[in-house]
């Protein structure tokens, strides 16, 4: 397995466990001289290791001598299970992980006897008009063509990317969205419950050599209800500040001039544009045919909506760690 150390990674791998698989994880080796427990990626790595049914083995997912040598260490296995992704989605990252890693990947697994391969990729591939996007797409290109079983899972927004706001609401101040508030809407999962539709993808036949998009339960929202829910749950009125979406236009315009005599704007600029992606594109089902999102044809799976997720994060019963995926 790849990218088990991220939170859907670490569901996924419990999931797998439960489902009673033997389950081997690839991860980035820690840093030379750190303690496990000081480390956020040694706390991700305890918590795999507690695991039972779960071995860590380290080297760099780039590099295919490391993946024959510290991965695969010639023995075989059935199925590649990836929740590997670019941090940022910058055009550099997004290449050498999002395609680089998983061409590298799949080219050793293929040695190691594998003929199965599961991969958590993005609704957003539908538009593809941002490098990591189609990246991404690059890479489903090769597993499809590649004569394997194939289960690519492409979920609508997670719970972490949307729950930026939940910490400066209960400070007081108001809940920020783009435009009315009614832009886009989604149908957010939680880790457990991708994580275990994931792990259902190596048994679920109905599943295999299909691109499978897939949301949470419950009715798709917007960004205006996740704040009317939130001030809900804190008991107070809502409050909202509308940023205009022209205001990103003008962010992007600027970086991407600028960017053209300086590659760290040029960089900057990718991630506004990625930022204006999702303030204006909804995180469901693409009809081809009209090119409107369809909510009622955007699946859903599980048990857990965002607004329990929410009360548990207000009621200190759960905890986000919102790294790059926070929208503000």
């Amino acid at each position: 397995m790849l990218g088990a150390t991220g939170t859907i990674g670490r569901a996924t791998a419990w999931a797998l466990v439960q489902s009673g698989h033997e389950v081997v994880c690839f991860v980035r080796p820690r840093p030379s001289g750190s303690r496990p427990s000081r480390s956020r990626t040694g706390a991700r790595d305890d918590a795999l290791t507690q695991l039972k049914g779960i071995a860590l083995r380290f080297g760099d997912v780039t590099d295919a001598a490391s993946l024959a040598r510290d991965g695969f260490r010639g023995e075989h296995f059935d199925v590649l299970v990836s929740c590997l992704a670019s941090r940022t989605g910058a055009p550099k990252d997004a290449w050498a992980i999002d395609y680089g890693a998983h061409a590298t990947a799949l080219a050793a697994a293929t040695s190691a006897g594998v003929s199965q391969v599961v991969l958590l990729s993005a609704i957003c591939v539908q538009k593809p008009l941002l490098a990591f996007q189609q990246a991404k797409l690059a890479f489903e290109r090769i597993l499809i063509d590649s004569g394997l079983t194939y289960s690519i899972i492409r979920p609508t927004a997670f719970f972490k990317s949307l729950s930026g706001q939940v910490e400066r609401v209960k400070k007081g101040k108001p809940f920020l969205v783009f435009g009315n508030g009614t832009l886009t809407a989604c149908k957010p999962i939680s880790d457990d419950d991708l994580g275990r539709y994931i792990a259902g993808c190596l048994d679920d036949e109905s599943r295999h050599n299909r691109i499978l998009p897939i949301g949470g339960p419950g009715e798709a929202i917007t960004p205006k209800e996740q704040g009317e829910h939130l001030f809900a749950l804190l008991q107070r009125e809502p409050q909202f500040k509308r940023v205009p979406v022209a205001l990103l236009d003008v962010i992007v315009a600027v970086l991407s001039a600028l960017g053209r005599v300086a590659p760290k704007l040029a960089e900057k600029a990718e991630l506004a544009r990625i930022g204006r992606y999702y303030a204006t594109e909804s995180m469901l089902v693409l009809n081809p045919e009209t090119g409107l999102y369809d909510a009622a044809a955007t699946p859903s799976t599980g048990s857990e909506t965002l607004f329990d997720f929410y009360a548990h994060l207000i009621g200190g019963d759960a905890r986000v760690d919102l790294g790059e995926h926070a929208v503000f």
